[in-house]
């Protein structure tokens, strides 16, 4: 009874400690202690993320179908901006948490300032895009003319505003390679906290505020995400961590620019697959009608909430890796990989069983739409049950980010997703005519697939090698 009750204590320091904002050195002490430092933090980032997508579906649900289908369709497109934050971020995570593991901080900190300038460029880009061709966007898309009519604001301001979500994205990455993975999950409970208190005002209307329909929800999620950034951006230049930026580091350096670039250009590769294939999946979805993408939609935003506490788990593993590579032990890496697997594995085959039993009760809080409820429950059903295969596909494809090794995964991507997975659901959908059934079971089977591949290539070895 007294070691359970020391157990239950140190644990609970570790918990206390993990949301401290002070930096950690993770290339010695328990492996242990160390995924569990920095899965906590983490697991609630991306939670945090998570609760964005759920709250706007919660607010606009009460609108229409077509809005939350308008929400799916812009998330799907939108989804490629994540893929370049997503890419440019495991190359800032690698870079710094190498750079820390080495104790060079003067090249931390001009590592992250490149990574803010390349973000904010690429940001720009996608702007102006997304500001005046969001109608032909959704178009492409095959959103019907009244969907279009009601939902392209929304698009216009979330892809308008999207340096919001790429330097959310670039500067947590940074916090966490620096071993800060709290103050990452700080800026997130900031963003998140606005967006609930907006949501409801933005959508609905309220005092001197008009109603601005789903709209609003865009609106609410920018001012959010702008917000932490320049909580970020406040933490970064007048903050307490080992990185600290000054005036004189804000000069582009090529060198450092070009390293980031070429390290990040597979993991943007690596996502651009993904995500396209997800551009893929929705325009094959929008052939069965909005009552079957607003079910999908909802279904995904559902295990967006429980995909991110795993990715969580697997961006503490990157960062494992980076660290110990840095500090010559790759031993010490491979181990931390294995263990944050283990422990995400049982996770989520916790979840999958409450999805499995529950799917219908949880969609049915977000829509009263039998056919919505009916799709998006099936869609849960499925997804959940190669969860297991999930677990580790994760953190093993984000450990070898986390080595700067970004090639492995985009190839593993390309196969799985481009090759595999997109011909399967045209093929099972629509061939066969199992109907959104067959583009359920083809994301299982590609998911399962890279885990397999992944796990067989990261047994070689080659990923300890990697120079960044």
């Amino acid at each position: 009874m007294t070691s359970n009750k020391l157990s239950i204590q140190k644990l609970f320091t570790y918990f206390k400690a993990s949301l401290s904002s002070k930096e950690q050195d993770f290339t010695s002490g328990s492996i242990r202690k160390a995924v569990f430092m920095l899965s906590v933090p983490m697991i609630l980032e991306m939670l945090m993320e998570s609760i964005f997508a759920l709250v706007d579906i919660i607010f606009v649900s009460r609108i229409s179908v077509n809005a939350v289908a308008t929400i799916g369709l812009t998330e799907s497109v939108i989804t490629l901006v994540y893929a370049v934050a997503i890419g440019l971020s495991m190359a800032a995570t690698a870079v710094v948490a190498r750079r820390v593991g080495e104790k060079d901080i003067k090249g931390a900190n001009q590592a992250a300032v490149q990574v803010i300038f390349l973000g904010i460029a690429v940001s720009l880009i996608v702007s102006v895009i997304g500001i005046f061709y969001a109608k032909e966007i959704l178009g492409l898309m095959g959103a019907e003319a009244d969907l279009i009519a009601e939902g392209y604001g929304y698009t216009q301001i979330l892809m308008g505003g999207n340096m919001s979500i790429m330097l959310l994205f670039l500067i947590n990455a940074i916090f966490r390679g620096a071993g800060n993975a709290s103050i990452a999950m700080w800026t997130l409970v900031l963003s998140n906290g606005l967006n609930i208190i907006l949501d409801p005002i933005f959508i609905f209307g309220l005092g001197p505020v008009p109603a601005y329909g789903v709209e609003g929800a865009a609106i609410a999620t920018t001012i959010g995400r702008g917000t932490a950034v320049i909580f970020q951006l406040g933490i970064l230049f007048y903050g307490w961590g080992k990185l600290k930026i000054a005036a004189r580091d804000l000069v582009i350096r090529s060198a450092v620019m070009i390293n980031l670039i070429k390290v990040s250009i597979g993991g943007i590769g690596q996502f651009l697959i993904g995500t396209s294939s997800w551009v893929f999946l929705m325009r094959i979805m929008s052939e069965f009608g909005s009552e079957v993408l607003a079910g999908y939609t909802i279904a995904i935003r559902v295990m967006m909430f429980t995909f991110m506490p795993s990715w969580g788990m697997s961006n503490a593993a990157a960062t494992l890796v980076g660290q110990n590579l840095g500090a010559g032990k790759p031993d010490r890496a491979e181990k931390s990989v294995w263990i944050t697997g283990k422990y995400n594995a049982i996770f989520m085959v916790i979840v999958s069983i409450v999805y499995l039993v529950f799917a219908h009760e949880i969609l049915e809080w977000f829509s009263a739409e039998p056919e919505v409820v009916k799709y998006g429950a099936l869609c849960l059903q499925v997804i959940a049950a190669g969860y297991v295969f999930y677990a580790y596909g994760m953190v093993v494809i984000q450990s070898f980010n986390g080595a700067g090794d970004t090639k492995t995964p985009t190839y593993i991507n390309f196969f799985c997703f481009w090759l595999f997975q997109i011909p399967l659901a045209y093929v099972l959908a629509i061939t066969l005519e199992l109907g959104p059934l067959g583009v359920f079971l083809a994301i299982v089977l590609a998911e399962a697939l890279i885990a397999i591949i992944g796990i067989i290539l990261f047994k070689k070895g080659k990923w300890k090698d990697v120079k960044v």
